[in-house]
């Protein structure tokens, strides 16, 4: 089955990995020639690693290489696609014009996805009625070729007929799926996520204990596979403000940002993409401290 994926970030390569190596054939697109060969470089290398771990044979990553298609021509990915999802920047213009473009573009019966952490699929929707039934909200969560989870959301307009082919496309690459069948802000999991990196935050404004100490406690005390303040700076410290900004303007003051993240962001400490946020980084993406503020 073809499959569309648009935008060539670390969640849009991450998908269209995990769906090559999935048996399909995959089209990743991206406004950036750049970017593209930057999701090339990250798409092989990862795929290296699954070998060298013995996860994967030599043969089954160079057949998952083989289905992937890199193009900067929208049109051209969306052609024939039975599923597309759409992994751009978390603002709600630039994914409704994306989703314009996409669903002019695709097959009258393609599935429409949108990897979301908390915006409305309802919003997004508004901007292709005669569409939206087939728009379903496909949140993946990073790494997607590890994370077990896709968290499926229903917008007002979404068909059940949809949703259930996002469904049936989620656990056709190995992941387990939850349904959100109310389209509120942050779904299921982004809220929980964000009142428990919030926390951690303040604990680390407080000076209650080094970034470190807290991810650990939470990694070896509640058993989260990574520690909220590493996973901020993995995901990007700028993509969290926007979610929690977004969340503070629907859902009330629990979501207002600390100061020392709007600071972090001012300054240009996103995390391990500038090579500094709650820790440093090396070029090579290694952490080199416990975490300061």
């Amino acid at each position: 089955m073809k499959v569309a994926v648009i935008g060539a970030g670390t969640m849009g390569s991450g998908i269209a990995q995990l769906c090559a190596s999935t048996g399909h054939d995959i089209s990743l697109v991206d406004t950036s020639e750049a970017q593209l060969e930057r999701a090339g470089t990250a798409v092989t290398s990862s795929l290296d690693r699954f070998v060298a771990k013995d996860r994967m044979t030599r043969e089954a990553a160079d057949g998952a290489l083989r289905r992937l298609e890199f193009t900067t021509e929208l049109e051209q990915a969306v052609s024939g696609a039975r599923v597309v999802v759409e992994t751009v920047v978390e603002d709600l213009a630039v994914k409704q014009e994306v989703l314009r473009q996409t669903a002019a573009a695709a097959p009258a019966e393609a599935l429409l996805g949108t990897n979301t952490s908390q915006l409305s699929i309802t919003a997004i929707g508004s901007a292709v009625p005669e569409d939206a039934h087939r728009l379903v909200g496909l949140h993946f969560f990073n790494p997607p070729v590890l994370m077990r989870l896709v968290e499926i959301v229903q917008g007002l307009t979404s068909s059940e007929e949809y949703v259930q082919r996002a469904v049936a496309f989620s656990e056709g690459l190995g992941k387990e799926t939850v349904i959100c069948r109310k389209d509120s802000p942050g779904f299921l999991t982004s809220r929980i996520s964000a009142i428990v990196r919030l926390e951690c935050l303040r604990m680390l404004e407080e000076g209650v204990a080094s970034a470190e100490d807290i991810d650990r406690a939470l990694r070896l005390g509640l058993n989260f596979p990574m520690g909220p303040l590493e996973l901020g700076d993995f995901n990007g410290l700028d993509t969290y403000l926007k979610i929690l900004n977004s969340l503070e303007s629907t859902l009330g003051g629990r979501f207002k940002p600390t100061v020392t993240l709007r600071n972090l962001v001012e300054a240009g400490r996103l995390g391990r993409k500038t090579g500094h946020g709650i820790y440093r980084y090396d070029e090579a993406g290694k952490r080199l401290d416990d975490g300061s503020v």
